[in-house]
């Protein structure tokens, strides 16, 4: 059997953290996700569907750190369904994606990536000293994929 959720979207609202008495942490938000469609009369039309979002421990407490309204987010995880009783006694039902991992697909700045140097560390010419192996670690990392261009 599989349950997997993946989604890619937008914030709604910072994340609401609360500790337990054990220490432990659970963080809930909610993702807009965005489908456009082309109707009959020849219009695009949007719809945005909103996902409630848990995450627990560790997890919690990045988001904590590092999620803010707005954000793009890629998140993956299980569909969970549960019941509960609201303050005049009636039953409520809830689904939530509860998350295993979550990415923030945004730049946290306008500079250009450290994951991996520019093209500036290449060597510009045969007269540059470089041993064998900087030349191979330089060959190596610039060839990678700038890690923005990842779809999470």
């Amino acid at each position: 059997m599989i349950n997997k959720v993946i989604l890619i979207g937008n914030l709604g609202r910072d994340p609401e953290v609360k500790v337990f008495e054990n220490g432990s942490k659970v963080a809930k938000f909610s993702v807009a996700t965005n489908e456009s469609y082309l109707d009959k009369s020849n219009e695009w039309q949007t719809i945005t569907e909103w996902h409630d979002v848990v995450l627990w421990r560790n997890l919690a407490e990045r988001a904590e750190r590092q999620l803010k309204k707005g954000n793009q987010v890629y998140i993956e995880g299980k569909l969970t369904h549960r019941k509960y009783q609201d303050k005049d006694g009636v039953d409520r039902y809830i689904t939530e994606v509860v998350a295993a991992t979550f990415r923030l697909l945004e730049r946290r700045d306008s500079g250009p990536s450290t994951s991996f140097p520019d093209r500036s560390d290449e060597p510009s010419s045969p007269s540059r000293s470089t041993t064998p192996s900087q030349t191979k670690t330089n060959s190596v990392n610039t060839d990678a994929p700038d890690d923005d261009d990842l779809p999470f």
